[in-house]
């Protein structure tokens, strides 16, 4: 952590300045610093859950694709649930179709290990190329 926080840190706040113009003396926390008190998602269950208003949109846009890059070694976001969350969506299989998954020696900020980072490049790059033919 210590060795890519900093980094991170700095080349967004160029990023951002030079690139995108944004002017702000604002503080930039990474990682979720500076945020007190748990999060609210406005829901009574221990998580954030996304798969209903997804699954509502996936049956009005039957185009929709869906890339899912998750790293094995994930304790954040774990890979095994996004495909159960899949799984449990009740989608049909042309739908269930729709869902591309990829999975990295690596946790869920992959693109900091060279090998992981070049796996997910190919990926997303295969995903696009796919996601723009009928």
């Amino acid at each position: 952590m210590t060795a890519i926080r900093t980094p991170f840190t700095a080349v967004f706040n160029d990023y951002v300045r030079r690139q995108l113009n944004y002017k702000s003396d604002v503080e930039y926390y990474i990682l979720g610093g500076g945020i007190t008190g748990p999060w609210n998602w406005n829901t009574n269950n221990a998580y954030a859950d996304t798969s209903q208003a997804l699954s509502s949109a996936m049956r009005k846009n039957p185009y929709m694709k869906v890339f899912v890059a998750s790293g094995y070694y994930d304790m954040a976001t774990p890979y095994f649930p996004a495909e159960y969350t899949v799984s449990a969506m009740n989608l049909d299989a042309q739908l269930r179709q729709n869902f591309s998954f990829a999975y990295y020696e690596a946790g869920h900020m992959m693109y900091i290990e060279k090998n992981s980072l070049k796996k997910l490049k190919d990926d997303v790059a295969g995903f696009m190329q796919g996601a723009l033919r009928k």
